[in-house]
């Protein structure tokens, strides 16, 4: 299987071997053994839930830093809607934090909203297609994309063959960049600010695109630490955004939903809700919807792992930044481009992630998974995470797979060694008979 570069690691001195990012983890991709996390790369999605829930910090997301602009003779930002969400819209206004995004370092501000409104606009004529399987599923999250790769492998044909806004973003400021000032594209470097890890994966490891469009990624805590100081220096600034208030918008859970004007759409945020309503697509039961928006994170990009703020109100920011735009559609921002040219579609075919298959012979996989059967039917259910995997489940599948033994589970242990102190008792007896 191809090797995927990750975002989410792991600090070992941190950990101390409890069982929160163990039994939070939406692929099961983390196990304890010997006292400390290990994080299956196969299997992870890179959706920063351990970061949110260890207690010990030793989950990290592994971004660039603003040091890394110096690669780079000239520097494009490409601040993500969830950015602007992060300041208090009764004190800054856009235009005032897109120039102070200027001020740290870089000589362009590409806001990623206006690659949201293309991608509307694309999605809105796939969604005129009814030969399309339903629900169509938003490609705009690429934790969810993953996620489907692994545990859904059925639904990839449902998911919306479009690149993400920060592709879009990526590749027009590049364009538009070079030819405004007459510089070669590897001399520019655009860098995404990220509200989450994943989206530094999708860089590194693109999805449905042989190489991504954007040069790196770094945190919105690391941008937001550095102009917050420069803000004052903004203060009535006459810079305008570009975005509409509906790409604004897709950073808040409903939000591509709402610019897409599919009136049957659903949109869902936080992984595990994700998880659920994609159990009910691959049983058939939400057949009749159209569209699926579906955010990883509880609120959308706006409640990511590496934000700063407080989702709720972060929300509430975002809704009051919107509502000061001038009122236009995407369709207005289209600047004559077809509603689907070509450089928005996918450049390959999403393809599932076959780390679940237990072998690739089926005889043999048969057997592996009757012995799992086996060993479930001997466990005790509690699904406890004492024994260092995730569940009985994947307990008794760690087994067959030959990573640990039954007697790491507490409960077969102590039944164990309650025959055998029963077997010493016995034995004692009758040797004094």
């Amino acid at each position: 299987m191809e090797a995927r570069y990750h975002s989410v690691t792991l600090d070992k001195e941190s950990c101390r071997g409890c069982s929160n990012c163990l039994m939070h983890c939406p692929t099961q991709a983390i196990r304890v053994r010997g006292g400390r996390a290990h994080i299956i790369k196969e299997l992870c999605i890179d959706c920063g839930q351990c970061i949110r829930v260890c207690p010990y910090h030793a989950k990290v997301a592994m971004t660039d830093i603003l040091e890394d602009l110096d690669r780079f003779s000239h520097r494009i930002a490409l601040p993500a809607p969830s950015f602007f969400a992060q300041f208090g819209r009764s004190i800054h206004s856009l235009g005032q934090i897109l120039d102070a995004i200027r001020a740290i370092g870089f000589d362009e501000v590409y806001e990623v909203a206006r690659g949201a409104d293309a991608v509307t606009r694309a999605l809105r004529e796939l969604l005129r297609d009814r030969h399309r399987p339903r629900p169509l599923i938003s490609s705009a999250c690429p934790t969810v994309t993953r996620i489907i790769q692994v545990r859904f492998p059925g639904l990839i044909d449902h998911i919306v063959p479009l690149k993400q806004p920060m592709e879009v973003a990526a590749a027009a400021a590049r364009r538009e960049y070079c030819k405004a000032r007459g510089v070669q594209l590897a001399e520019v470097g655009v860098f995404f600010i990220t509200p989450c890890p994943a989206k530094m994966t999708a860089i590194r490891s693109p999805i449905g695109q042989r190489a991504s469009q954007v040069d790196g990624a770094i945190s919105i805590q690391e941008v937001y630490a550095a102009v917050l100081p420069e803000l004052e220096r903004f203060k009535g600034s006459k810079t305008m955004p570009a975005a509409t208030p509906s790409g604004l918008r897709w950073a808040a859970a409903g939000g591509e939903s709402e610019a897409s004007l599919c009136e049957n759409s659903l949109a869902v945020d936080g992984i595990d809700n994700v998880i659920r309503v994609l159990e009910e697509i691959e049983n058939g039961k939400l057949s009749d919807l159209d569209f699926l928006e579906a955010a990883a994170c509880v609120g959308g990009c706006v409640g990511g792992p590496l934000v700063y703020g407080n989702n709720y109100v972060a929300r509430n920011t975002l809704r009051a930044l919107a509502r000061d735009l001038p009122g236009r559609d995407p369709e207005e921002a289209a600047d004559g481009a077809p509603p689907l040219p070509s450089s928005l579609r996918l450049e390959e075919p999403i393809r599932p992630n076959g780390v679940m298959k237990l072998s690739d012979d089926m005889d043999r996989a048969l057997a592996m998974m009757d012995e799992m059967d086996a060993i479930a039917a001997r466990l005790p259910g509690y699904d406890c995470g004492s024994c260092g995997s995730p569940s009985c489940a994947a307990f008794a599948e760690d087994i067959v797979r030959g990573y640990c033994k039954e007697l790491d589970c507490v409960y077969l242990l102590k039944d164990r060694l309650k025959i055998m102190a029963q077997q010493m008792v016995d034995l004692s007896q009758t040797q004094r008979e």
